[in-house]
């Protein structure tokens, strides 16, 4: 009986020691895929704002995008660009990068959506662009990740990358429970419907324009385009609600196909 007591132990041994190996390079493959998709992601992300000697400081960063197409447009929210405009600074618009000019790439609004809060940038300069996953791809419960530049340029060029799931993929505004309160805009919404995605991961004022893709395939799904806020806008630093939304890259490819080459 001894004997067989021994020869169990040993082999349960052996078999925990395998399976904690098992895990361990299971582990360290996820980490060395994980570790080489951000750096891709991070590659394609940039930075938009403005650069004008009069402003103090003179480099102005308004929201985050990341590259397309030929790696010469960039996809950031309309609301960003909108900033812009409101400054009368368009001229002044640039593209920020490691790989680019410190001072910035001037780039051109080639394409806005301000229903769907997207605009397309076109720059001289060429990035490698990210791919697009394609329509109806992503389901709630997919790991997503998002990578930009929250808080501005606080941190300096570093995008950063917060990682999540699909939480839902619901209509971009629920119905009212009584007719008096639709106004403004909520009639277009109402009239056109479409699904925003939601995530569970924070984001912070700087990732408007964050691409959303699957970890699994590194596609892009969504642009990060608002995230909700209880009370003011400062709270969304002091206390995050951890509701974040995109917009289905789908929009994106709509509204890339209106520019003409």
């Amino acid at each position: 009986m001894k004997i067989y007591s021994i020869i169990i132990m040993v082999v349960l041994a052996f078999w925990i020691s395998f399976a904690s190996a098992r895990e361990n390079a299971l582990f360290q493959g996820q980490d060395v895929y994980m570790a080489g998709l951000v750096s891709k992601i991070k590659a394609a992300t940039v930075s938009v704002g403005t650069y004008y000697y009069k402003d103090v400081p003179m480099t102005q960063f308004r929201g985050t995008g990341f590259a397309i197409d030929d790696g010469s447009r960039i996809v950031t929210n309309q609301h960003v660009v909108e900033a812009i405009k409101k400054k009368k600074l368009m001229f002044h618009l640039r593209i920020f990068h490691k790989k680019l000019s410190g001072k910035g790439v001037k780039a051109v609004l080639v394409a806005e959506d301000p229903f769907h809060d997207l605009a397309i940038l076109e720059m001289e300069e060429k990035l490698v662009p990210l791919p697009m996953a394609s329509e109806g791809s992503l389901k709630e419960g997919h790991q997503v990740a998002f990578t930009g530049y929250p808080i501005g340029l606080v941190l300096g060029l570093n995008a950063t990358t917060h990682t999540g799931i699909v939480s839902a993929i619901a209509p971009v505004m629920l119905p009212s429970p009584h007719g008096s309160l639709i106004k403004g805009d909520m009639v277009k919404y109402l009239e056109h419907p479409w699904d925003i995605i939601q995530l569970d991961a924070v984001a912070f004022p700087g990732n408007s324009g964050s691409p959303v893709y699957r970890i699994a395939t590194g596609e892009v799904v969504g642009v990060i385009n608002k995230v909700f806020v209880k009370g003011k806008k400062e709270y969304v630093l002091k206390e995050p609600t951890g509701i974040t939304y995109a917009v289905p890259v789908g929009f994106v490819r709509k509204l890339n196909r209106s520019v003409k080459k």
